[in-house]
């Protein structure tokens, strides 16, 4: 089922879901983009990671990215049978956070050397917090081995009823280092403690 949700061709779902997207960000939930620029002129792959405080925010992220994105998501998402197709149909692989799930680290390598752009929230399910400080060692793991660029996007607040949402987008993360090192734990780790500064970092400079 996840590399399903990895394919060339274009999803009618998504396509509907940018739409809601457009409406939803510039009428009802506004949110405004910083250093956007960043991802417009970027050519995939790549792998976008942010702080994850509302159901919501993947339609954030992939919002301002030229092509169709994929997104990782936890698998009880697909506890029902018709949510989980429609949410494969729009390229969302499921994943099972408590155990090694190899399928879905294929789909993930699939869609890096398919040129997509992968959407990941690194603390695996939403924090109302905007630190990000549990991250899921899934994810460096995912981008030593798809060596793309890694981008991370901070949320100040979540999404609410006419209330603007901040969307910063930075520099990617530096890592050609640890790949000189080779993938393993310790890298994995190094390079979780390098998105948590990179957080901490953003979170500073906004509120400064």
């Amino acid at each position: 089922m996840a590399l399903e949700a990895v394919t060339e061709k274009n999803s009618r779902v998504y396509e509907i879901g940018r739409v809601f997207a457009a409406v939803l960000f510039h009428v009802f939930m506004p949110v405004r983009y910083h250093g956007v620029e960043k991802l417009k002129n970027r050519e995939t792959p790549f792998v976008l990671i942010s702080n994850h405080r509302h159901a919501l925010d993947p339609l954030i992220l992939a919002y301002p990215v030229k092509s169709q994105c994929v997104f990782l998501g936890k698998k009880e998402l697909g506890k029902n049978r018709f949510v989980r197709r429609v949410l494969t149909m729009a390229h969302c692989i499921l994943v099972d956070r408590h155990n090694t799930d190899l399928e879905a680290m294929r789909a993930c390598m699939k869609a890096l050397r398919m040129k997509k752009a992968l959407v990941i929230f690194p603390e695996g399910t939403r924090h109302h917090e905007g630190q990000m400080e549990q991250i899921e060692n899934g994810t460096s793991l995912i981008v030593l081995r798809g060596k793309a660029p890694l981008i991370p996007i901070y949320l100040d607040a979540p999404l609410k009823l006419f209330r603007r949402v901040n969307a910063y987008v930075g520099d990617p993360i530096p890592y050609e280092d640890l790949l000189a090192e080779g993938v393993n734990v310790d890298t994995c780790e190094r390079l979780n403690e390098r998105m948590r500064e990179t957080f901490r970092r953003m979170i500073a400079e906004v509120e400064g």
